[in-house]
């Protein structure tokens, strides 16, 4: 593969840097509502019962609060809290199970939160319950988020023996200045040595988190941070852009506006950050994350078989998805989920009905389609037309004229190339993906239409 995976074009980038959805999932949360039933859920769980099931479990208490931080989460010291919540767990579980119980388990992911907030033996029991109440694949992938701050060493042969085989570690920042601000201090010796752990276990891979546009970064202090983190060699690296929203996150606002990075030095960071990853051998999978050649989501995406869900670019695409525990979202048959997102309404919700369903919208064929042509795009930087054509049975230039007259401005300025049968994403345009995935995105256009005549009235 050569070297070359992306081209830096500073004027075009300045051009398109408007925010715009992750495309976790096509229709995006912002189209879930309360109106989306129980009935509804349990007919898209018998819709394909030959998938294969993916499940991520959410912990979502943590000691400390990271300033930076936008996930859905609990600060406190009271073990026993976990205790409680794994209580409720193991009844939505049960109920679950008894929906899905029949499919072969491929991957299973904690995220929170902090799942390692769990001690040893409440992680041999949650694992334990899913094992007793599903059917794992011997080589299903099992993986989770680790604080490296409150675990000792021995964890790692804990969960290694519990059949974990990955690894996420969040690391944000070597600069010590940087996770003072961001009430995150760590011990940067300590983390080489959970690396170094998990490759002694067997651990098939171990991912690093890094966050760029913190407090107090600028080019030189975060090049130092990565030169760190190459020497560790993780499989594979997020680098995640900070976005302050502190009307949003109440913890935000402990975080000063004026120490962060001005907009030219994070774009800066940016664009060093990926000619040093590509550089040292890292391939480039899109928007955030990096992967090393012979790493699976660098096969898949090579290969064009990689997906995208909840959890960002994984390789297995043909999974159902279930989530559980407070505010998780499941991707079943042709629905989208989501539990109740507060914690003590997530527990009267299982107290009451064994499940905490909250919203979720229902796809129609046109939203099955999209969400077709936004993961061929974003997973894979192209689209074989044709292909999407004889799998919809409909005329691909017809159907979307309004989607390519929208994509016509990234065409003549280099970031697309279309012909007969491919919409190709140029190296110049793949940092801008999620800008040229919204033209394909109805929901947003229907929005923009909305907000014009308000504006009108």
């Amino acid at each position: 593969m050569s070297n070359e995976q992306i081209i830096w074009d500073q004027a075009l980038i300045e051009k398109y840097n408007y925010s715009g959805p992750r495309y976790t999932s096509y229709p995006t949360a912002l189209e879930f509502h309360e109106a989306f039933t129980s009935a509804e859920f349990d007919m898209a769980c018998a819709q394909y019962p030959e998938r294969p099931l993916s499940l991520y479990v959410h912990i979502p208490f943590c000691h400390k609060l990271c300033y930076y931080c936008g996930c859905n989460k609990i600060i406190t010291r009271h073990q026993h809290k976990a205790d409680q919540y794994l209580d409720a767990l193991e009844q939505e579980i049960r109920q679950r199970a008894g929906l899905l119980g029949e499919r072969t388990v491929t991957q299973l992911h904690w995220g929170g939160g902090t799942p390692t907030f769990l001690t040893k033996a409440q992680i041999s029991r949650l694992v334990g319950l899913l094992r007793e109440q599903f059917d794992f694949a011997p080589d299903a992938e099992i993986s989770i988020e680790i604080d490296p701050r409150e675990i000792e060493l021995d964890m790692l042969d804990h969960l290694h023996s519990e059949g974990f085989n990955r690894l996420s570690i969040g690391v944000q920042d070597f600069n010590k200045e940087v996770q003072k601000l961001v009430n995150r201090e760590q011990d940067e010796a300590f983390i080489f040595a959970l690396v170094a752990r998990a490759k002694e276990l067997g651990f098939r891979s171990t991912n690093l988190d890094l966050i760029y546009g913190l407090p107090k970064q600028d080019q030189a202090s975060f090049a130092k941070t990565l030169q760190q983190v190459l020497t560790m060699k993780p499989g594979r690296l997020s680098v995640f852009n900070y976005a302050h929203m502190p009307s949003l996150f109440a913890a935000q606002r402990k975080i000063l506006e004026a120490d962060l990075p001005a907009a030219n030095e994070k774009l800066a960071i940016l664009q060093d950050t990926i000619a040093t990853l590509t550089g040292a051998g890292y391939q480039f999978i899109g928007m955030d994350h990096f992967a090393l050649p012979d790493d699976e989501l660098a096969v898949a995406q090579r290969n064009g078989i990689l997906h995208r869900n909840f959890q960002g670019y994984t390789t297995q695409g043909e999974c159902d998805l279930l989530g559980l525990g407070v505010s998780a979202i499941s991707m079943i048959g042709d629905c989208y989920a989501q539990n109740q997102k507060e914690l003590k309404k997530y527990y009267a919700s299982v107290g009451e009905k064994r499940e905490a369903l909250w919203k979720g919208v229902s796809l129609d064929g046109d939203d099955l389609l999209r969400r077709e042509v936004i993961k061929a795009l974003i997973c894979n930087f192209q689209l074989d037309k044709t292909d999407i054509a004889s799998r919809f049975d409909l005329d691909f230039d017809q159907y979307f004229a309004e989607d390519l007259q929208l994509l016509q401005t990234f065409i003549n300025d280099g970031l697309v190339s279309v012909d007969e049968r491919t919409i190709r994403v140029t190296l110049k345009g793949r940092l801008l993906i999620r800008n040229i995935c919204m033209c394909f995105d109805k929901y947003l256009r229907d929005r923009a239409r909305q907000q014009q005549f308000s504006r009108v009235i």
